[in-house]
């Protein structure tokens, strides 16, 4: 199971387990829709990294992989049907920590490091630190 200290509102948001325990993928990767491999810009090129982004932790380099997939920064995190929105968590120094995805009914999926899938409220990742939104446009939603 994930700690508690992770995501320490979790518990009082509420959240619905969604999928079984895999180390298949992270959440970097499941907000960019994907469950096949795990994403991370670890040096050694262990884990998928979108090609030509710098495979560094910072905030700049997730913008950039997620800006491959067509992601754009957003002004909030307000339900839009017509767009699909991620959430990217980073530390106060701007290291990235979580990524979520908006679900249709307004909710957010997660899934916590190599546990579970999770429905939750943005606020419930609320330990995750530093809060940035992003949106795809309309024409590559499916």
């Amino acid at each position: 199971m994930w700690g508690e200290s992770d995501f320490p509102k979790l518990q009082e948001t509420g959240f619905l387990i969604t999928s079984e325990v895999t180390p298949e993928y992270n959440c970097i990767a499941w907000a960019a829709g994907e469950d096949g491999r795990w994403w991370w810009p670890d040096p050694m090129g262990q884990a998928y990294w979108p090609p030509d982004i710098p495979r560094e932790e910072t905030l700049d380099a997730f913008i950039q992989a997620y800006a491959k997939l067509g992601y754009q920064p957003c002004e909030n995190e307000e339900l839009e049907p017509a767009y699909e929105k991620i959430a990217l968590f980073a530390s106060s120094n701007g290291s990235p920590t979580h990524a979520a995805r908006q679900l249709q009914n307004g909710g957010w999926t997660s899934k916590l490091g190599p546990q579970e899938d999770i429905e939750h409220t943005l606020e419930g990742c609320g330990g995750a630190g530093i809060r940035n939104c992003f949106q795809i446009s309309p024409a590559t939603v499916s």
